[in-house]
Formats: C-alpha cells, structure tokens, sequence
C-alpha cells in the first residue's frame, strides 16, 4: 500500500515505518492514525519479524496531537481511545517492535515509544508528557505503562512535574535501552533487530504475549499461562531445529512453526 503520512519499508523480516510529517513534528492527526493501523496490518499479513519505527528528518520522533485539535475534543472523543487503540495495537503487534527515537517524544510521541517492545534513542532525543501544562492528562497509555517501564516515582517525575528527560536520563532511568548518535541511530536499530532475527520466531512471538500478559495476570495465572505458550514452542518444528543446531555446533535455521 501507499501511504501520504507515511513510509513503509521491508527489507526481508526487517520492515521500517516512517511517520513522515517533518512539517509538524511527525504529529499523530486522524488520518496519520488511520494508515498506521493499515501499515500494521499490512506488515502482520506480511509475517515481519521486526518492525522498526521512527520519524522523518532529525527534529522529531513523533510530538503530540495539534493543540487546536485538542481544544475541539470533548467527553466523547476521549472515551473513543482513538490513539490508546493506535498504541494498543502497536503493543500487540506480532512483531517485535523497535522504537528508533530520533528527537522530541512528546505526548502521544512518547507513549508511541512506550508502546514498543525496545526504544532506542538519539542523543538529541527528548522525552516527555505535557499533556497537564494545557490542563488535562495523558490519555494514549503513559499514566499505565511509563511506571511499569520506569517505576512509579519517575513516571510521577515527568507526568504530575512536567519533566522532560534526555535522552542520557532516559538510559539511566530504564526507559531506553542505549543512546547512540543522531548518524547511527538506523545502524543501531537494525543491530537490535538482527539481534531478534537469531531467535526462534515462534519462541520470541510468544514470549512477547507471556511478557504483555505478566502486566495484567497475578502470577500464579500468568506462570499457568507461561507454561501454556512453553508446551506449545516444545512441539514446534523450531523446538527440534534449534536444538539440534545447539548438538551440532551450528546455526538454527527456523521456520517460525
């Protein structure tokens, strides 16, 4: 498909999504919304393995919603969950999901990120909700999942305080996992997604859903459920590749069944 918002690369299990609005700071309107949804299940058709997101030019990641667009909204837009689906589906996403942070990650920019399996960021990136400074609260997914990332005292630092991080206080604080500069940050990326690529496919999607799963279960259901999506991946063609490549001192080649 071909997209106005946005871009959408595949090179082999590797797909890249660009939100490519540079003119307003990569912003998430309706329609850029929209074709995200589309270029998901575009790249779930596909079977991609990892999907790397990021922004066009090199002054934003993805900034918030346009203001005047925010001050039309009323009681019912906020119960539609237009971007907290957006970022549930990303979360979701059979793919694994790289967050490639290439400057300001504001509101919804930000809890884009958090809806990612790995963040990595720019040194010039910036992170932050500012959702309160213009009177109401982060409403795509920061008040539930920043803490789980970062832990609650740090997610009530940036959301009830107004703190924007960098992105070293970002690495420090968990919520990245390596900074690298603004030049390599596509390099890097792809380093962490062929990281993914040496793993059994079935293994790792499955592992995403027990790792989502842990954020809603008590243990002893999520253990139940664990064990559940092990006894699947112990009758799977990988199971047998992968072990064994392990007997034999070579390299797996899965199939992802």
């Amino acid at each position: 498909m071909s997209y106005r918002n946005l871009i959408l690369e595949a090179d082999g299990r590797v797909a890249t999504l660009v939100v490519n609005r540079p003119e307003v700071r990569n912003a998430l309107d309706g329609d850029t919304v929209a074709e995200f949804h589309a270029a998901l299940d575009e790249v779930r058709k596909a079977r991609v393995t990892v999907l790397i997101v990021t922004g066009a030019g090199d002054k934003a990641f993805v900034s918030g919603a346009d203001i005047n667009a925010i001050r039309a909204r009323r009681r019912d837009d906020a119960f539609a969950g237009i971007n907290s689906r957006l970022m549930a589906a990303v979360e979701s996403a059979d793919a694994v999901t790289i967050a490639a942070i290439n400057g300001f990650a504001l509101g919804g920019g930000c809890e884009l990120a958090l809806a990612c399996d790995i963040r990595i960021a720019s040194e010039s990136a910036v992170f932050g909700q500012p959702e309160p400074a213009i009177g109401i609260i982060p409403g795509a997914g920061a008040t539930q999942r920043l803490p789980r990332i970062v832990g609650v005292g740090r997610a009530k630092e940036m959301i009830l305080a107004g703190a924007r991080w960098s992105a070293s206080q970002a690495l420090a604080y968990g919520l990245v996992s390596e900074v690298v500069p603004a030049a390599g940050l596509q390099a890097a990326a792809r380093a962490w997604a062929e990281r993914v690529l040496a793993l059994g496919p079935l293994a790792v999607r499955l592992s995403k859903q027990a790792i989502n799963a842990s954020m809603q279960m008590p243990l002893a259901a999520g253990l139940a459920y664990e064990s559940g999506l092990q006894a699947i991946t112990f009758e799977s063609t990988d199971k047998m590749e992968g072990t064994a490549a392990f007997l034999e001192k070579r390299k797996p080649r899965f199939t992802g069944e």
